[in-house]
């Protein structure tokens, strides 16, 4: 996971952020959930790096929903682990409907039948066999859960909690990368502090200074790394929903989970 901080977005942000209405790139069909679902049981060009990628991404919220769930850390790994080496053998994929498409959904009904019904069976084998499925600092996970506020949510509701934080996390590494990759860091991490609304964020005027740019120029940039944000955001979600019309509804459903 990258180092910014997705949970100091303020709510009214955010809602600023998503309220515009881009339009998703023509080749929806290659995203990453839509090709795995797709897919199904069988092999299909794309499917299994798509699973791949999108299974480091959501490890957290679903390591965060099973030690919310009363299971040990150690125990927490291991199901978690077994669980992804599941999915990756595509022995769960059978279950995805497309009717309800999201892969958060699918995610968590898959998790809570792995916990319920194979988590006894799976004990008998050899955990991971030998191998991890994927290659993760499990130390740091640990640390990361026991930093989490305390309070009397739901695992559902951490789980939603977590999805919502890991994707605005995803958007802000990529808008980092992009930056980066143009030598372009130092600004990044000047919109960055105005597009999440710190009140403790410098001038336009002092920023402009810093960068050595007219404030005007800075207005301009800013402008459109809110727009690059907006669109990095709704491809993002789109890769987590079977068909374009679903991203809507998963973005309001985002911003009523960060709300809270």
């Amino acid at each position: 996971m990258s180092d910014t901080q997705p949970s100091s977005v303020s709510f009214n942000a955010l809602k600023e952020e998503t309220g515009g209405a881009l339009s998703l790139r023509s080749d929806f069909t290659n995203t990453h959930w839509s090709v795995v679902l797709a897919a199904g049981n069988h092999s299909a060009p794309g499917s299994e790096a798509a699973l791949e990628k999108l299974c480091r991404v959501y490890w957290y919220p679903l390591y965060a929903y099973v030690r919310r769930a009363g299971h040990g850390p150690e125990d927490a790994q291991d199901l978690t682990q077994d669980f992804f080496a599941r999915l990756l053998r595509k022995e769960y994929i059978s279950l995805a409907n497309p009717e309800r498409g999201k892969f958060r959904t699918f995610l968590l009904t898959s998790l809570k039948h792995f916990l319920v019904n194979e988590w006894q069976k799976s004990r008998t084998e050899k955990r991971g066999r030998g191998q991890p499925v994927l290659s993760l600092n499990h130390d740091n996970t640990e640390t990361r859960f026991l930093a989490e506020p305390a309070d009397g949510s739901t695992p559902e509701k951490i789980f939603d909690k977590r999805w919502a934080l890991t994707l605005l996390d995803q958007v802000l590494a990529r808008l980092r990368d992009e930056f980066t990759t143009s030598g372009k860091t130092e600004q990044f991490e000047h919109f960055k502090v105005l597009l999440l609304g710190d009140k403790g964020a410098a001038p336009y005027s002092q920023i402009a200074a810093e960068l050595g740019i007219s404030e005007g120029a800075l207005k301009v940039a800013v402008h459109r790394f809110r727009q690059r944000y907006r669109e990095l955001l709704r491809n993002e979600v789109a890769n987590t929903v079977a068909s374009p019309e679903e991203v809507d509804d998963e973005l309001r459903h985002l911003i009523a989970v960060i709300s809270e």
